[in-house]
């Protein structure tokens, strides 16, 4: 078992001043044993002593900058997310975590740590009313950035630009690729973490066995998916419901169509990245055509019928377990139970294989991923400059990516054979007196030093399945797929007025309308899409648009 000792960084520092006077000591002998020539020998120790006297003023360096975290003693309240699963005996805000991470930060900081904790299914509007009543914690958090902007614009956030410069260190060194999305105009107004998870935003799927049966490769392109597709239905080869193409009905999230249409597009530029992203790309220069071939396909039979009042998905999925379905396009992970019971039934491994066959008009792939921020982390401006200092402190302690595997995995976590932490079962949650949820304390970072390493990652995977449904093969040509043409949209902390006011009711206003555009009769398209798309217009599309690409200006000129 591999366990984290306590107070890492000052025993450390310890422990390397006394390796350094013993070092000296030593360096003191006049033994005559070597056999190397005496100028040798005199070089070496001087060169020695000239090392030592380096790391030993590293080391008092080091030592001097912890000393100068160590102020006065304060107290700061943070809230956590209250989960109602709290091992027996214990609560929210007094577990082992929450005393491991006080003990931790008391010896370092001379920091007090008091616990908030907030119902996770009203935490915002919980934060909503503290923040007016003045009665806020002195961290508070949300994954809401309409909330974070509106709270940053009115004034109800400290700015730590300076505190973050003055004490935030390792999180910018750590939580890179997120940091920025806290940032409005300039002014730092939250720390974020950082997703600890490399995941595209959605993979497509195809069934291996039956491109084996029509003697098919694995298709790379639109072209070669398209002449699979109406292969299985012309063969037949899910039975008398087969759908080569299945899809559900979800109105909360493009998934079935986004990857496709988006490969239609022809993003000239970050500009055009930017203001379209992922909940435009719909109507962004180029899909309309990505939309009449979904369209084409629908009629020709290829496209599950009656997808679009599938809202539960329970079509979709007895589909796939079934096995009526020949291809998928959903997120990484949503389908796998399905392709179990498949596997299962019929006796073999691995019939759905992941692929990436949407090509982009130049050959290449766009494969969206999860953007690296997650949560805004925050300190309300009615905090004091003492407090709000030690808090900085507290979530540059957090950041160190040991630190974050001993909350996220516990001080008790064990590592396999590759490095990589395994999480404790809830059963072993409870029982050592940690909550069901510790990932709930670790506020800031989660980007594991394991993370970009891909083979590692499809082992770990392998290792840690449920069943015996899919091979190791599987899980590294899955990891392999993930990789090809990894794209993020560029972001900003910034949201414009018009998207408060427009964006919820466009984006559900954008399914809809793509849904529509499949599913209406072929000579009916062309108006189906200049209605559908004046109708979103009308309710506040250009608004959005256009306030998007004039932010994007604003920044960058």
């Amino acid at each position: 078992m591999k366990r984290k000792s306590l107070l890492k960084r000052s025993l450390a520092v310890l422990l390397a001043a006394a390796m350094a006077v013993m070092g000296g000591a030593c360096g003191s002998s006049t033994s005559t044993t070597s056999s190397e020539p005496a100028a040798e020998s005199a070089a070496s120790t001087e060169e020695a002593a000239s090392t030592d006297a380096a790391a030993a003023e590293t080391e008092a360096g080091t030592e001097a900058a912890q000393s100068d975290l160590y102020g006065d003693e304060v107290t700061i309240n943070v809230m956590v997310w209250d989960r109602g699963n709290a091992a027996p005996g214990t609560t929210t805000e007094d577990n082992n975590l929450t005393k491991w991470i006080q003990e931790q930060v008391k010896e370092l900081y001379n920091i007090n740590v008091e616990y908030t904790a907030v119902p996770r299914s009203e935490s915002d509007d919980k934060v909503n009313i503290m923040l007016s009543g003045g009665t806020a914690p002195d961290i508070i958090m949300t994954y809401d950035q309409a909330l974070f902007y509106n709270y940053a614009s009115s004034g109800a956030l400290k700015d730590l630009t300076d505190l973050y410069a003055q004490y935030g260190g390792d999180i910018e060194a750590n939580c890179t690729e997120a940091e920025p999305a806290g940032v409005i105009d300039g002014v730092r107004y939250a720390v974020m973490k950082q997703r600890g998870t490399e995941e595209p935003r959605h993979t497509a799927y195809i069934r291996q066995d039956w491109l084996d049966e029509l003697g098919m490769e694995i298709p790379t392109t639109k072209a070669e998916l398209e002449e699979y597709l109406y292969a299985v239905k012309e063969n037949n080869l899910g039975g008398d419901n087969t759908i080569p193409w299945a899809m559900s009905g979800r109105t909360d999230t493009e998934k079935m169509y986004l990857n496709f249409v988006g490969s239609y597009v022809d993003l000239a530029s970050d500009r055009d990245a930017y203001m379209y992203a992922e909940s435009y790309m719909a109507v962004a220069p180029g899909s309309e055509e990505g939309l009449r071939k979904l369209n084409q396909w629908y009629n020709d039979g290829l496209i599950s019928a009656d997808f679009p009042t599938d809202s539960a998905e329970d079509v979709y999925k007895a589909a796939i377990a079934n096995g009526n379905a020949g291809f998928v396009l959903d997120d990484v992970y949503n389908p796998h139970a399905s392709f179990e019971v498949l596997n299962n039934t019929l006796g073999t491994q691995d019939v759905f294989v992941p692929v990436e066959c949407f090509d982009l008009p130049d050959g290449s792939y766009r494969n969206p991923f999860e953007y690296r921020y997650a949560m805004y982390v925050m300190i309300p401006s009615t905090t004091s400059d003492e407090k709000a200092a030690a808090c900085m402190k507290y979530l540059n302690w957090m950041s160190d990516p040991e630190v974050a595997m001993n909350i996220y995995y516990t001080p008790d976590y064990t590592t396999n054979d590759l490095g990589v932490a395994v999480a404790p079962s809830t059963t072993e949650l409870q029982e050592l007196g940690y909550p069901g949820t510790p990932d709930d304390l670790s506020i800031v970072n989660q980007n594991y030093s394991w993370v970009n390493d891909y083979e590692v990652m499809a082992a770990t995977s392998y290792e840690n399945r449920t069943s015996d449904w899919v091979t190791e093969e599987w899980y590294q040509n899955l990891y392999e797929v993930k990789e090809i043409g990894k794209y993020r949209f560029p972001t900003y902390a910034y949201i414009s007025p018009d998207e408060q006011t427009y964006g919820a009711d466009i984006k559900t206003r954008m399914i809809e309308f793509v849904y529509n555009c499949i599913c209406c009769p072929t000579d009916q398209f062309d108006s189906t899409y200049e209605s559908g798309y004046q109708e979103l217009v009308n309710a506040g599309l250009q608004k959005i648009l256009d306030a998007r690409g004039a932010y994007y200006d604003s920044v960058n000129g």
